[in-house]
């Protein structure tokens, strides 16, 4: 049941929606690449299992998001919040673990405001480990410097069981990191945080979807050669977008949020709770919440209510959608009365 039902939460958080001036007629690609790369399975469905595998009640589990930068967006986009906030809400209702965002501190505010819509509060980490009072947040040094020794000191004190990236910008071969379409962006490199949790054998998942996240190292030499932007940048002698940075597991979706909440529906499947997908009116309060703290919709740079240039009615159908498919997956067989016996 798992895998028929992971086939069609992949298919559906895949169905690509965007401009054709942006990187158009990609992600199917991009998906077939990193399903075969990973075993030939469907991904949300490996995804899924890998941290019912790996977290159980009490675990830390650390989820990394955060896009967009000043001028144009100083606290980010409503890609990658949403998700990351819908994520968090799954890991702590259904598998009792504490989930600890990891965003640099301009992406914060939407994060947090995106956690508390979807239910899940953003306490201080004792509170959060010790009286499951919700969720927790760190953040890295600024300027980045001293990373080395922060992440050793934050893996040491909070002992993650797993690390989720969604929508989180990646640094090339090179160390620079960009937006979709080749523009350098100001970020902190995170990275070194998925080095060390592969380092210490700590499950990794990547979610993404234009190459330039964290995870796509996972399928590096393909997207160098596929991606409209994987050997050039929009600047002299760039070496492209694409992330060097490796995942134990890569789901590429058409929206990362999207990608986030299909494996929380893969995760209620083989938990048999539908209720670990939030309802649509709960995606819209995410959205506006995401959006009101800065998250903004990055096309144009404004609050409304768009992701990736999709209407926020798209992302509340896509739940609606998750939320049936995994009702029907998990109920008891029934064709109703019309139709005789089950074979």
């Amino acid at each position: 049941m798992s895998d028929i039902a992971g086939e069609y939460i992949d298919r559906l958080v895949t169905v690509e929606m965007r401009n054709r001036a942006m990187n158009h007629n990609v992600i199917g690609q991009i998906y077939d690449a990193a399903r075969q790369e990973g075993g030939g399975r469907p991904i949300t469905t490996r995804a899924a299992q890998a941290l019912i595998e790996n977290v159980g009640p009490g675990d830390v589990v650390f989820i990394v998001t955060g896009a967009g930068y000043a001028p144009e967006s100083p606290n980010g986009e409503s890609d990658g919040p949403p998700g990351a906030a819908a994520l968090a809400r799954t890991l702590y209702w259904g598998l009792n673990a504490v989930p600890v965002y990891l965003v640099e501190e301009n992406h914060a505010p939407p994060v947090v405001a995106s956690s508390h819509a979807a239910g899940l509060m953003v306490r201080d980490f004792e509170l959060a480990q010790t009286r499951r009072m919700g969720a927790a947040l760190l953040s890295p040094p600024v300027d980045g410097q001293g990373m080395e020794t922060w992440i050793g000191n934050v893996f040491e004190q909070y002992n993650p069981k797993a690390v989720i990236s969604i929508e989180r910008l990646g640094a090339n071969e090179d160390g620079i990191v960009h937006g979709s379409t080749g523009m350098r962006k100001p970020a902190v490199d995170l990275g070194g945080i998925f080095d060390a949790a592969t380092a210490r054998s700590i499950l990794t998942i990547g979610i993404g979807d234009n190459g330039n996240e964290i995870g796509f190292g996972r399928i590096f030499e393909f997207m160098k050669e596929f991606h409209p932007y994987g050997r050039e940048c929009q600047y002299p002698e760039g070496k492209g977008v694409i992330s060097a940075t490796k995942t134990d597991i890569l789901l590429p979706a058409s929206i990362s949020n999207w990608g986030a909440y299909g494996l929380c529906a893969m995760l209620a499947v083989l938990l048999e709770n539908q209720e670990l997908v939030h309802t649509p009116d709960t995606e819209r309060r995410i959205l506006e919440a995401c959006l009101k703290a800065g998250g903004w919709e990055l096309r144009y740079c404004t609050s409304r209510f768009i992701v990736d240039g999709t209407e926020g009615e798209s992302s509340m159908a896509v739940i609606q959608l998750l939320r049936d498919l995994v009702r029907l997956n998990i109920a008891a067989p029934d064709r109703g009365l019309s139709h005789g016996k089950i074979k």
